[in-house]
């Protein structure tokens, strides 16, 4: 054997940092698009009646396109050829994914409230599977089905605060409806990511942000024009530096990824993790108290998580 064959390529998977494994794990990527998106209904309601919601979404993306222009220039260059052949696909994921399910999401949380916009977005992983056994008849095993379950079970227990009651008082209203079919769009987005042309990750997250963006532009000039525009403060600069950053860029690079990885009706169950990061978010930041429904969500959408994400 010659003796260069024995060293290892200098950029081959045994050059690769510890760090770079870590994070070329799908299901961490998965984990963590979850924690970046369990602030989002917080801050879409918190904006609520303050920030525009179409305004806001259109910016996010453009500004989440501007950050990422640097770090992703020479990756475009390179895809290009593969970008033109397959920009149908790259057109249709970004108007799906990007432009249409952040504005239906923020227009609805300005009619509805955060209790609701948890239990119906706890019906993703549910959609996400039916869409999938529909378009390209992805079947889950029983387990995985029953994982899917029990991490419901788990949602349903946190956002209820473990109080039965608290469904029999929920009132439904437009933007419940709204929430509903942005699971629809959603789980289309997550099942159909599996056409995107095969480009850099980061390119196809700056195309999504760039497209995204320009379309929702003239929804933004529509409501400055109708005199709802931001406002210069302190919680308007907050809910935009987060969202472009977090639910935006973050959590839609590591989303993508996983779910290339390991398929959209394996991977949606990790959405359900969104409550217990609220949960232990609210219990480190905000000095609450982790309650014993609390853990038992936890306990249960952990388990469901689990189960759902086995082979």
């Amino acid at each position: 054997m010659p003796k260069e064959s024995a060293q290892p390529a200098a950029n081959g998977p045994a050059a690769a940092s510890p760090l770079a494994r870590l994070l070329a794990n799908p299901w961490l990527m998965l984990a963590l698009a979850g924690l970046f998106w369990s602030g989002n209904h917080i801050a879409g309601r918190a904006g609520a009646g303050h920030v525009p919601p179409m305004s806001l979404g259109s910016l996010r993306w453009l500004l989440g396109a501007a950050i990422l222009w640097p770090f992703v220039a020479g990756h475009v260059r390179r895809d290009w050829p593969v970008l033109r052949a397959g920009w149908r696909r790259v057109l249709g994921l970004s108007l799906l994914g990007g432009a249409l399910f952040s504005s239906i999401q923020y227009v609805a949380l300005q009619h509805t409230s955060a209790l609701n916009a948890s239990i119906f977005n706890s019906f993703a992983p549910a959609v996400i599977v039916a869409i999938g056994a529909l378009a390209f008849r992805e079947r889950l095993r029983a387990l995985n089905l029953f994982g899917v379950a029990v991490s419901f079970c788990g949602v349903m227990a946190i956002v209820s605060r473990g109080e039965l009651s608290a469904f029999a008082s929920l009132a439904f209203n437009f933007g419940d409806v709204l929430l509903l079919l942005n699971m629809v769009v959603w789980a289309i987005y997550s099942v159909f990511l599996r056409l995107r042309p095969p480009v850099h990750p980061l390119t196809f997250t700056f195309c999504l942000a760039l497209i995204a963006g320009v379309a929702l532009a003239p929804f933004w000039a529509l409501e400055h024009a109708r005199g709802f525009a931001f406002q210069p403060t302190a919680l308007t600069f907050s809910v935009l530096t987060y969202v472009t950053i977090f639910p935006g860029l973050l959590a839609y690079i590591c989303w993508n990824r996983g779910v290339e990885a390991v398929g959209a009706s394996r991977g949606g169950v990790f959405l359900h993790l969104i409550p217990v990061y609220g949960a232990i978010l609210a219990t480190l930041l905000l000095g609450e108290t982790l309650t014993g429904f609390h853990v038992a969500g936890c306990a249960l959408i952990l388990a469901g998580v689990w189960f759902a994400s086995r082979k």
